[in-house]
């Protein structure tokens, strides 16, 4: 077994504590905006300022739909605990990532820029963001893993841990840790994939599939709320999502095939004989 004995809380500001999994959550944050604007400055469709823009507002809209997501997941303890229904303490990934990309479309579409080629550029910076953010999630235990006997189960020692208090010394699957892992395959991907899909989106579309289909499968493995047909509010948007990326990957792939056959060929004009 692997022993966990970090303290999630690492120092206090007063009487106040800082936590791992707020710092690695900022650090994420921070990681994909530093994306965002480091490859605006090399690509000529997009300004910088365009991308700080995107940025300013991606990020509180993020938050807000991430925590919103939490809320609905475990209405009942909400319902009974109002006045706790405003803060940090509970946020997922797909609330961060689907309202992070509703106010950057919004933005794009006022500003006229292109949404979709602004999403190719973070899809890779985003799930690079989701690693750094897990690393938190895999100090603090909050993401409990189904009792293992796998000699890589996690064992959290913290009392301030959520796993320690709910499951005691009993080890677990370190789904969080797995998908560290992951992530940083789907990077690899995306990297590869750059500039070789086309048209503009499908990166991004490609991105959202892969991240469904671990949403789907790990969250078996996974301690939670039975949201809708026993599945977890994360794997149902994960089903949605994937169902939804696929006919748009075939629709738009379609569409830019047809659109390459309809456009005429050039004709070479014929050098006379002086």
């Amino acid at each position: 077994m692997i022993y966990v004995n970090i303290d999630p809380i690492a120092f206090h500001i007063g009487s106040y504590p800082i936590g791992w999994y707020g710092i690695m959550v900022a650090l994420a944050v921070l990681t994909m905006t530093l994306w965002l604007i480091l490859w605006a400055r090399k690509d000529p469709r997009i300004t910088v300022s365009t991308a700080i823009n995107a940025a300013i507002i991606g990020i509180p809209s993020g938050v807000i739909f991430s925590r919103l997501l939490h809320v609905i997941d475990n209405w009942s303890y909400y319902w009974a605990n109002p006045a706790k229904i405003i803060g940090g303490e509970g946020l997922t990934i797909w609330g961060a990532v689907l309202g992070a990309a509703l106010g950057i479309w919004l933005y794009d579409h006022f500003s006229k820029h292109s949404f979709a080629h602004m999403a190719d550029m973070m899809a890779p910076g985003i799930i690079l963001a989701q690693a750094v953010g897990r690393v938190g999630c895999t100090i603090l235990g909050d993401d409990t893993g189904l009792q293992t006997t796998l000699p890589w189960g996690f064992v959290y020692t913290s009392p301030n841990s959520p796993t320690n208090q709910t499951m005691g010394l009993i080890p677990t699957h370190p789904v969080v840790t797995y998908e560290i892992f992951y992530c940083l395959l789907v990077f690899g991907i995306l990297m590869f994939l750059r500039k070789r899909l086309q048209p503009d989106g499908s990166l991004f579309v490609v991105y959202l599939g892969l991240y469904s289909i671990w949403r789907i499968g790990s969250d078996f493995l996974r301690e939670g709320t039975s949201f809708l047909w026993g599945l977890h509010q994360a794997q149902l948007i994960g089903v949605i999502v994937l169902i939804a990326c696929i006919v748009i990957l075939i629709i738009r792939h379609t569409r830019w095939v047809k659109k390459g056959e309809e456009e005429p060929t050039p004709v070479k004009s014929k050098k006379t004989k002086a």
